[in-house]
């Protein structure tokens, strides 16, 4: 979940932004800690596509198996450890010098698998056991409005704008917001008192954080969408003047 592909996390003209540089220095140090791991796996035959397929399957029965039973610290310990093949497969692919547009397709789609199974196993603890409709309907907002972000960006880059947006909660933020807070909270049946609300209000925070990233998203497109056309309109009249 992690080959290399260009990212916009930026605008060109301005200076990186708090939250990108955080992302880009904390992504230096975990590949500088994981490279050799990456490289003792291209040594065993292993491919940056293998790693990709059990890095999801890992977050999946992590997500499905702990999360709709309430068991959320063993969850997040799960989850935690295969969110990290999202690194180690993009080195892979760099020491190897395969980076492809099917390993950036494959771990786009694969990303999208493990979000849904994360806020799925939520959905069906708050509809079981956890016997919260409300929540349970944040948590499948949470998971909905996620790929709705992902979707908006890669349509509007599909047609050639540059989605240059910053949005509030991004992908990272929905991670972390999420599973730090669930791990957390599944201190709860280690005796920790009341620290089992933290993850309502950490849905809450994604599902706001969410929505605003999708207006964001949208008004961008909108934006560079009638600024696109405006330039169009300006070129084709200055040719049919010349």
């Amino acid at each position: 979940m992690g080959q290399p592909v260009a990212s916009l996390t930026t605008r060109p003209d301005s200076t990186p932004s708090g939250k990108a540089m955080l992302n880009k220095y904390a992504r230096a140090f975990f590949t500088r800690v994981l490279t050799p791991f990456a490289a003792l796996l291209i040594r065993l035959g292993v491919s940056p596509d293998a790693v990709t397929l059990v890095g999801t399957g890992g977050v999946v029965a992590g997500a499905l198996v702990f999360f709709p039973r309430g068991e959320f610290f063993w969850g997040t310990i799960v989850i935690t450890l295969f969110v990290f093949s999202d690194l180690v497969d993009g080195n892979m692919a760099r020491q190897l010098g395969r980076s492809s547009r099917w390993g950036a397709f494959l771990d786009s789609t694969l990303d999208r698998v493990a979000d849904s199974a994360i806020f799925g196993g939520l959905a069906l603890w708050y509809a079981g056991r956890g016997d919260d409709n409300v929540l349970c309907a944040v948590a499948i907002f949470c998971l909905a409005s996620g790929q709705v972000v992902s979707y908006t960006k890669a349509r509007g880059e599909s047609i050639g704008l540059p989605v240059n947006v910053n949005g509030l909660v991004e992908r990272a933020e929905r991670l972390v917001i999420s599973l730090v807070a669930a791990g957390f909270a599944g201190l709860h049946k280690f005796g920790v008192p009341g620290i089992q609300y933290l993850l309502p209000v950490a849905l809450w925070i994604v599902a706001v954080g969410s929505l605003v990233t999708l207006i964001q998203r949208v008004v961008t497109v909108r934006r560079e969408s009638a600024e696109a056309e405006a330039a169009a309109a300006a070129a084709a009249r200055g040719g049919g003047n010349g």
